[in-house]
């Protein structure tokens, strides 16, 4: 049997078909049928351009496109979240390409020219993640390599500082807050054979950045949703979610891990986003 987790209050979103479910399509789709001002926290890792084997994504476009494309995404993500609602980006670097302007950086001067307010960045020390070898020339001057052994996690918010909430579905610990404080946060990775997805990132980093940017009974969307972490850790909390992604098989893993893992009031069903 899966863990009860405490019913979260109603929703202004009660009416809308998407919440508490996973919506199959396109991420411009998605956002685009989700209603306007709506949501309250955004936790999503888009695919990095690296190569990853996604399902329906082709994560090798060339990066004017790619970044052009990420421009509308924000510019989407934007318009649902509600005044003083978070958008929380976790990116890697690009290890590909070894460039001095990771997409990360890319990242934030775009949402900075959507007028969105910048919070400030976590690096994610992957501290327990598993060595490579791609060390360059090995104990050599001539040739080697910096290997990442961290990711980022871009913080802003829509149109002012403070989100609105009650005092009472405040649920992190004085313990917690404190280490959602600092700048650099340290806990290992997620196995991709485990979860069945090619880049899952570990239920730790959205249970940190919901209980820290939000309050429980609010709505957290993930448009990229993949394996479907944010939408579980978000129901295990007492939030409503929004969970996104154009892969029917990501779709019914998500679904499955939710279902199984969280003892949902009712299975979250997978919608077609031309059906909303």
């Amino acid at each position: 049997m899966g863990k009860r987790s405490a019913k979260p209050p109603r929703a202004p979103l009660r009416r809308f078909k998407g919440l508490d479910n996973i919506l199959l399509g396109d991420v411009l789709a998605v956002l685009g049928r989700v209603p306007r001002e709506s949501v309250h926290l955004i936790v999503t890792s888009p695919p990095y351009n690296l190569e990853k084997p996604y399902a329906e994504h082709d994560d090798d476009l060339e990066d004017r496109e790619y970044l052009a494309w990420m421009k509308k995404v924000w510019a989407a993500c934007k318009r649902v979240l509600v005044p003083g609602g978070r958008l929380c980006v976790n990116i890697g670097e690009n290890k590909r390409q070894y460039i001095s302007n990771p997409h990360y950086s890319a990242f934030i001067q775009q949402l900075v020219g959507l007028k969105m307010l910048y919070r400030g960045t976590i690096i994610w020390n992957k501290h327990s993640a598993a060595k490579h070898c791609a060390w360059g020339s090995w104990r050599s001057p001539s040739n080697p390599h910096v290997v990442p052994r961290h990711e980022y996690v871009i913080i802003f918010s829509k149109g002012g500082w403070k989100l609105d909430g009650r005092v009472e579905d405040v649920d992190i610990t004085p313990e917690e807050f404190m280490a959602c404080t600092r700048s650099v946060w340290e806990f290992g990775t997620e196995s991709r054979t485990r979860i069945g997805h090619p880049a899952p990132f570990p239920e730790k980093l959205p249970e940190r950045l919901i209980k820290f940017l939000s309050f429980r009974g609010q709505t957290v969307l993930d448009p990229f949703a993949g394996s479907g972490t944010v939408g579980l850790v978000a129901a295990r909390l007492g939030r409503h979610f929004i969970l996104g992604d154009n892969s029917p098989q990501y779709c019914k893993l998500a679904q499955q891990r939710i279902t199984d893992e969280v003892g949902l009031f009712r299975q979250p069903r997978i919608i077609p986003v031309e059906e909303l």
